[in-house]
């Protein structure tokens, strides 16, 4: 039986930490892919596979578990993905071979997705007339971590080393689940589906919902540029010619702090109707963003700009699509959000993979123009689409 009990400043404060923490540990390998790959020896064209194998076990984990919150007890669900990803992060500490390295990076992304297990909780706990500030305040912790594990990661590195930072990320998730334990009520939802059918319906909302589909994949080329500068920036900057320090980088991924205002605004946007024009500004702003990056040279002021305008441009097509999404069908929320989110990380995925390659081939420029052409196509597509009434 299901029972909303409301939920408290507190708790929503509790809910927004641990899932900044957890999405956090998708992104601390990106500023430091040089000194894990000095560590194992890796060939450069390897490196942004690190990323790419976290992102790849999030999407696994957004279509493997989270769907799962419909229909297990919302509380021992959580605090069970937390543990394991407890246990990943320890195998980072642990790992000696590149099997193992890869191995406990996807289990670390898999369990990462416990943080879209924690929003649709907070939502069902929220009175009706303030549900929208509390998933809000969530989601803002969530983007947070995001976008703060970057430069957390860069600066803890330089005195820790980049295993010291999944150490205290094991540290933190540890304490944060003990909370949790504590103060999480919990829920046993009404539903009882098996989970095959469970899964199978995945792939049948995004057959018959185009909505989902068409702004799932717009989100996917939005997050593959994304992965591709933040993946590829780190790198070009710390090596030479430029061989910038760790603090300076740190600096420089704080950039992306920026993205969090975009969410509000591009909030306001959808429920003011500018829906479509929000959209064409955010896929704008990330195609600028790359184009300014391309010619960045060892300018640090150009590829700041870069940072900043794409992480306003991801952060509010994000929000753009969430709001769309959520507006198709109350019962199944999380599902939704379950195939948004997997389809977009596999598009932050390729990007990702794709980095590395291209960079040792062909250079920086090369991927920057490569990261624009992604958000370019998603606009072309976009300019071409029939208004809605």
């Amino acid at each position: 039986m299901s029972t909303t009990v409301g939920i408290s400043r507190i708790l929503t404060i509790l809910m927004a930490l641990t899932c900044g923490v957890l999405a956090a540990n998708l992104y601390y390998a990106q500023p430091v892919l040089s000194l894990i790959g000095a560590d194992f020896a890796m060939p450069p064209a390897l490196e942004s596979g690190v990323v790419t194998a976290s992102q790849l076990g999030y999407a696994l984990g957004l279509i493997l578990l989270v769907p799962l919150g419909d229909v297990v007890e919302n509380r021992k669900l959580i605090l069970t993905t937390m543990g394991f990803c407890v246990l990943g992060c320890l195998g980072l500490l642990a790992a000696g071979s590149l099997p193992t390295l890869f191995l406990s990076m996807a289990v670390v992304g898999v369990t990462a997705c416990a943080a879209q297990m924690i929003v649709p909780l907070a939502a069902h706990l929220a009175p009706p007339e303030r549900r929208g500030a509390v998933v809000g305040n969530v989601m803002a912790g969530l983007l947070g971590g995001i976008l703060l594990a970057r430069p957390v990661s860069s600066l803890a590195a330089e005195y820790l080393g980049w295993r010291g930072v999944f150490l205290v990320s094991a540290g933190l998730m540890l304490a944060l689940a003990a909370l949790c334990a504590m103060a999480l009520p919990r829920r046993v939802p009404p539903a009882r589906q098996p989970y095959p059918a469970l899964i199978r319906s995945l792939g049948h909302l995004f057959r018959i919902q185009p909505v989902l589909r068409r702004r799932a994949l717009y989100h996917a080329a939005m997050f593959a540029s994304f992965a591709i500068f933040w993946t590829g920036a780190p790198i070009v900057l710390m090596s030479p010619p430029y061989n910038y320090s760790g603090h300076a980088v740190a600096l420089f991924t704080l950039s992306g702090v920026f993205g969090v205002c975009a969410a509000p605004v591009a909030g306001r946007l959808a429920d003011r109707g500018y829906i479509r024009t929000g959209t064409i500004a955010a896929m704008s702003l990330a195609v600028a963003a790359l184009l300014a990056a391309s010619v960045a040279g060892g300018s640090m002021a150009l590829f700041i700009l870069a940072g900043i305008l794409v992480d306003l441009g991801v952060q509010a097509n994000l929000v753009i699509g969430q709001r769309e999404i959520f507006a198709l069908d109350d019962s199944i929320r999380s599902r939704l959000n379950a195939v948004y989110m997997a389809i977009f990380f596999l598009g932050g995925a390729v990007g990702s993979a794709l980095t590395s390659p291209v960079l040792e081939a062909f250079g920086w420029t090369a991927v920057a123009l490569m990261g624009a052409a992604f958000p370019a196509t998603a606009l072309a597509f976009v300019l071409t689409e029939k208004r809605s009434r």
